[in-house]
């Protein structure tokens, strides 16, 4: 059944091309009739159909990953074109969101991309993702998953592995894995007692990676309507949860139980050597830490703590001259056993395929998938990426003292309402904002650095520096959904003596101009 829904895609494909090749010559042919009856004609009929077929692709898919995906599809890749005939052609991207909403539109982009599923918003909303049915192989995928690739009740990909945080333990410290938190912070005071570790615990962000523990204590990022879908006017950043558990994270640092690092680096390598006994972490450091020899384990969240779910997938370029085969090569080739399979040993992380799902027996895996048995999806709409900045630095503020737990996250909901609420904003957030009026610095909606739409179609503004070094970014909408750089990086500049310098951002192209004084 998957070869003959393939070949018929091929089959229309070619028919396409071939009849656009012959529309200029069907009128010579039909007016010559004896030329049909000639010999020559007969005799090299066969050479003809031949030739393509063996030295030409009847199609070609170009598809665009990352690094761990692009080596495992390439292999794939090599295996269709010699069952199919279609070439595959697999790129290592970096940025691929980003790239792929200036490529696409241009008609330059691949025919698939990989992407996580909360990246699609900004790609939805701009028209350049197919549609995706999967017919009857729906039923071979974690529900989920499929929910998280689902935007206004339409599937805009297919996801191939879930993942989310587990609660990782030192198993030579730990023989039993406390089921709340009070037993976490009692069983650490007495491991840091007996100078067995430095601290309890480390965080490796204060986001995302602290998640987890927020949700145990009632906290949320958005709370969701009736149709189970994400509530944008529902902020739960500043509520009661989100600060008792800051109230408590303060505590368990003050009293020397939860070390005060909060960079992600630094906690799997103090982690990794033994300084801690717990960490939040993900399925993407499983193999290093089996690497290293160290004896860990992988439980729930206390106190019923639950993480993000995060789906990888892929999703078809809705202005791709290649969407039927792009879909077919999907659902009839890459959803299979094996190929989920082949992408789990390139990347470990929990197929999203049930099939293959079900013959996997990773006690490190089933850790992970025990400790995201009530993983939610990361809200995978536009109004997301108005939240981690200000979500984030609650966190810093609380442990730096400048602010309490009540007015960190009260204040992270206050700026995160504003930013919701600022949707059309065209904004140059960067390392200057402090000096022209803004409350801090990289923040996408602060109404100083907005800048203002000229009927060149540019958008402008202009700021006095005093001279030093800056950097910028471009950001819409009041967040970092959708934003823009030069290239993976922030625009430099340097403003040698003080004086006016003016921004012109054109958002259609994707630049910046910086014209300094």
């Amino acid at each position: 059944m998957k070869k003959s829904y393939l070949l018929i895609a091929i089959a229309l494909i070619a028919t396409l091309i071939l009849g656009a090749c012959g529309t200029p010559a069907e009128t010579p042919v039909a007016t010559e009739a004896p030329v049909v009856t000639e010999a020559p004609v007969v005799t090299e009929a066969p050479v003809v159909t031949e030739a393509p077929t063996e030295a030409a692709p009847a199609a070609t898919l170009r598809i665009w990953a990352d690094e761990q995906r692009a080596p495992v599809l390439t292999e794939l890749g090599a295996k269709f074109q010699a069952e199919y005939n279609v070439e595959v052609v697999v790129e290592n991207i970096s940025g691929i969101r980003d790239q792929f909403l200036v490529a696409a539109p241009a008609g330059e982009g691949p025919d698939i991309i990989v992407l996580a599923h909360d990246q699609l918003p900004a790609l939805t909303a701009s028209g350049l993702i197919a549609e995706l049915d999967l017919g009857s192989k729906a039923a071979d995928f974690d529900p989920e998953s499929l929910k998280a690739f689902t935007y206004e009740g339409k599937l805009f990909g297919m996801p191939y592995a879930r993942e989310n945080l587990g609660f990782f333990y030192n198993a030579d410290l730990v023989t039993e894995v406390p089921t709340t938190w009070q037993g976490v912070y009692d069983l650490s005071k007495q491991l840091i007692a007996d100078d067995k570790v430095q601290f309890g615990m480390v965080l490796g962000g204060t986001s995302y990676d602290a998640y987890p523990w927020m949700t145990s204590q009632g906290g949320y990022v958005f709370g969701v309507n009736a149709n189970g879908d994400y509530d944008p006017s529902d902020i739960g950043v500043g509520g009661e949860g989100m600060i008792k558990f800051g109230e408590m994270a303060l505590q368990w640092k003050n009293d020397g139980v939860l070390s005060d690092n909060l960079d992600n680096t630094t906690a799997k390598s103090m982690f990794l050597n033994g300084d801690v006994a717990f960490l939040m972490n993900g399925p993407w450091e499983i193999n290093n830490l089996k690497e290293s020899g160290l004896n860990f384990g992988i439980a729930k969240f206390p106190d019923g703590g639950y993480p993000f779910l995060g789906v990888q997938g892929f999703a078809v370029n809705a202005m791709s001259e290649n969407v039927l085969l792009a879909q077919t090569f999907l659902t009839e080739y890459v959803a299979t056993e094996e190929t989920m399979l082949a992408l789990y040993q390139a990347d470990p992380r929990g197929p999203a395929y049930l099939p293959a799902a079900a013959k996997i027996d990773d006690p490190y895996l089933k850790g992970i998938a025990e400790a995201g048995e009530n993983a939610v999806p990361m809200p995978a709409i536009p109004e997301m990426g108005a939240v981690w900045s200000d979500w984030g630095n609650a966190l810093t503020f609380i442990f730096d003292g400048s602010k309490t737990p009540e007015q960190a996250y009260t204040d992270a909901a206050s700026n995160i309402q504003i930013a919701i609420a600022s949707k059309g904003m065209v904004n140059i957030p960067g390392s200057f904002q402090m000096l022209v009026g803004c409350g801090s610095d990289w923040q996408p909606y602060c109404p100083q650095t907005a800048l203002t739409l000229g009927e060149d179609g540019l958008y402008t503004g202009t700021f006095t520096l005093p001279a030093g070094d800056y950097e910028v970014k471009v950001a819409m909408d009041g967040g970092w959904s959708n934003s823009y750089g030069d290239g993976d990086a922030n625009y430099k500049f340097t403003v040698a003596t003080e004086g006016e310098v003016t921004f012109k951002a054109d958002i259609e192209a994707k630049t910046l101009e910086i014209v300094l004084p």
